[in-house]
């Protein structure tokens, strides 16, 4: 097979290539994985990194096929479990719900908690320069990982796997994204309705002026949303934007 990663290295300069990884190291590590491949080869071609290929000036099978293959598919996991998770959302929120979800730090966590690092296959020159711990390389190698679980298994198996991988991550979130800027946000999801935008008025300010609290109201097609405080008009409105949002998006 084209992935048969073994043979490709084989004919390449030994003394350029780190592999170390035996049937019994990769036992070890698919009893970690908690999935048994049907193909070993497809396992550690997503355990080989490019250097390989640079370094032997051979043509070499390497992972960043399985990279692409596996961002895709965890990227649509993620996304159909926040879509079902938080159906009050529009795009906005739930796009940035998953990018806490998935970024290079967050998979490098996940790599490591497997212990990826230690079966992966590198050039002399990457392993001397740290290869194994470095966050870029361990975040690829777990897109690379269930990108050949989901050619192993099929789908249901990587969902599995990828659900069991963020269970922690997604208890997290059980609430709502963090609205970062939530006059934007509801007016965004407005005007996904209506052409029309929301107005804010203040309806008071009370205390001293070096203690002021205003209270707003944002409005939308004349009808009120909700009311906000805050220690100045812009918060007031922030808060009301923020509450109006709440109500908006319960199921």
């Amino acid at each position: 097979m084209i992935y048969d990663l073994p043979v490709a290295c084989k004919s390449a300069d030994k003394s350029t290539i780190v592999n170390h990884i035996s049937s019994m190291s990769l036992a070890e590590l698919q009893a970690g994985l908690g999935y048994a491949f049907h193909d070993e080869g497809l396992l550690r071609l997503a355990l080989t990194h490019p250097s390989v290929a640079h370094e032997s000036g051979e043509p070499t099978a390497h992972n960043q096929r399985l990279e692409f293959l596996g961002d895709a598919v965890l990227q649509l996991i993620l996304t159909h479990e926040l879509y079902e998770k938080f159906p009050g959302f529009d795009e906005g929120p739930l796009t940035k719900g998953r990018a806490k979800l998935v970024n290079c730090r967050t998979l490098a966590e996940h790599a490591r908690g497997l212990g990826l690092g230690a079966y992966l296959i590198l050039s002399h020159g990457e392993e001397t320069s740290g290869g194994r711990e470095r966050a870029s390389t361990l975040a690829d190698a777990f897109e690379s990982l269930l990108g050949a679980i989901f050619l192993d298994g099929g789908f249901d198996v990587a969902r599995e796997f990828v659900l069991r991988e963020f269970s922690a991550a997604f208890s997290k979130l059980s609430v709502p994204p963090t609205i970062e800027n939530p006059k934007g946000e509801l007016q965004e999801l407005l005007q996904s309705r209506s052409p029309e935008a929301p107005e804010y008025h203040v309806l008071s300010a009370t205390g001293p002026d070096h203690d002021r609290v205003f209270e707003c109201v944002v409005q939308h097609a004349g009808v009120e949303l909700a009311r906000g405080s805050g220690k100045s008009k812009k918060a007031a409105e922030s808060d009301a934007a923020r509450a109006a949002l709440k109500k908006l998006r319960e199921p």
